[in-house]
């Protein structure tokens, strides 16, 4: 029995039928002993099926008000459909691939960056068994869990050091409660950004105990207004990429070479947070818009330099804080860091999308969001037609298009960088695009598309070439005839 039956309702009818209705629900028992008789007590734990007909059954009791009279046969049958495709859903896995159709190529509801071959081949070797991250092979004593990835940071970056947490907002956290822990940190006003899930960098700033003190305004910040905030009581500056939004016009900003000075002459440490993890000038140059990147802030002075692994990194979620060795000892040496740190799994995987940014030819080939960035219209177009055959031959397509688009590097990451993209674009008969989502949302293959004009919208620069098959075969199964 396929999941697409799942959204099967019990059917409506006058209140007078509401006491029929409850009188022909079946007990629970009675229920579970037919599911165990289909065989389902092979395939999930008898507790899964209890609760299973419990919220059928509550469901039904909720709308008996509203159902039509049924005899007891066809209500048990109806609740019995439900708990299966139920049941069904149960079995899969928490969390599973699913097909990005909605042209987020960085997209935080769907993990951000998905890894490159050779990272999930490095995951996949350490998973199932022991890896040496804390220990010294040379001496066979205790090593330190940095060295794994530290001497890669290093080469790319330029920076003397290099240490890895979980996120990029508990890498400013740590930093920031490293160095300057019940001290102010100036921030320009510009850069007081929200950096998703509602949390904002001045609550990130207080939770890693300094104190913020905000100078210049909204569109204007000068190096003078940073020059006159310093005090005694400053523990550091930082200047942090506003990757979520943009102010343009009447605008003046501190590049973070001025402030790196200014951080030397004062002796204050200058803390850059970059944001979306481009490694170096040749990278950055590949998008649309470009992006700071680790090197040239490494270069300019900046003392610390923060990124996340998951965005244009193209790795594992996680923070890299790189920069001066001194500073970056004090860090790792934070109690906090054990709260912190991240493991085996990550390391393995960051490790190896690092070992692909030496080379900025399989960055390109390799790395899934950079292959996607580059692919042309051409390509997208070649496979629109061959996908466009493909699905106006399943019953119930009414139409289907190929249209222009407009792709995004990331929501929340660098979403302001539009791309040109095509889509294929579905409409299908007696189904509303809002339903149609849902059901591809919902599938045994899970697409997650957008709507447009009325009509399903799947931008396929977001949608892997090797997933095009899969793709068609979740259409089909959405608007099957059981799929209501």
């Amino acid at each position: 029995m396929s999941d697409r039956q799942t959204t099967s309702a019990i059917p409506a009818a006058p209140a007078a039928g509401a006491g029929e209705a409850l009188r022909s629900i079946p007990p629970i028992h009675r229920l579970v002993e037919s599911l165990e008789a289909e065989g389902w007590s092979r395939r999930v734990p008898r507790a899964v099926m209890v609760e299973a007909a419990r919220d059928a059954v509550e469901r039904f009791r909720a709308g008996a008000a509203a159902a039509r009279p049924l005899d007891a046969r066809l209500v048990e049958e109806r609740l019995l459909h439900e708990i299966a495709a139920q049941l069904e859903i149960e079995e899969r896995p928490p969390l599973r691939r699913a097909i990005n159709a909605t042209g987020i190529l960085l997209h935080t509801g769907l993990g951000r960056a998905p890894l490159a071959e050779a990272a999930v081949d490095a995951l996949a070797d350490v998973a199932g068994g022991y890896a040496p991250v804390e220990l010294d092979l040379g001496t066979g004593g205790r090593g330190k869990r940095r060295s794994v990835v530290e001497r890669l940071l290093v080469r790319l970056t330029g920076c003397e050091a290099a240490v890895v947490v979980n996120n990029n907002a508990a890498a400013l956290l740590l930093v920031l409660a490293t160095l300057s822990r019940g001290r102010r940190v100036i921030v320009s006003r510009g850069e007081l950004i929200e950096i998703g899930g509602s949390f904002r960098l001045p609550e990130v700033i207080e939770a890693g105990g300094a104190i913020l003190h905000e100078v210049g305004t909204t569109n204007k910040t000068r190096l003078s207004d940073y020059e006159r905030a310093i005090d005694e009581t400053t523990g550091a500056i930082l200047k942090a990429h506003a990757s979520n939004y943009r102010i343009e016009g009447f605008t003046a900003a501190v590049e973070i070479g001025e402030l790196a000075a200014l951080g030397r002459d004062r002796g204050l440490p200058v803390i850059h947070d970059i944001g979306s993890g481009a490694l170096n000038a040749e990278e950055s140059a590949l998008l649309p818009a470009g992006e700071p990147e680790a090197r040239s802030s490494i270069q300019a002075g900046a003392d610390i330099v923060l990124f996340s692994g998951d965005k244009l990194l193209g790795g594992p979620q996680c923070g890299l804080i790189i920069g001066r060795r001194d500073l970056i000892d004090r860090i790792d040496a934070n109690p906090l860091m054990r709260a912190l740190r991240v493991d085996k799994y990550t390391l393995a995987a960051l490790g190896a999308t690092l070992q692909i940014h030496q080379d900025i030819v399989r960055v390109q080939r390799d790395l899934p969001v950079w292959r996607a960035l580059g692919v042309s219209l051409d390509h997208l177009r070649a496979r629109a037609g061959r996908l466009v055959e493909q699905l106006a031959a399943i019953d119930g397509v009414a139409d289907v298009q190929i249209v222009p688009s407009t792709a995004y590097v990331g929501g929340g990451s660098v979403p302001a960088q539009a791309i040109e993209s095509i889509a294929v674009q579905i409409a299908v008969e007696e189904v509303n695009p809002g339903e149609l989502a849902r059901r591809l949302r919902t599938g045994a293959i899970t697409v997650v598309a957008r709507i447009r004009d009325d009509a399903l919208l799947c931008d396929l620069r977001s949608i892997f070439d090797d997933e095009d098959e899969r793709f068609v075969e979740a259409i089909r199964a959405a608007i099957g005839p059981h799929a209501s």
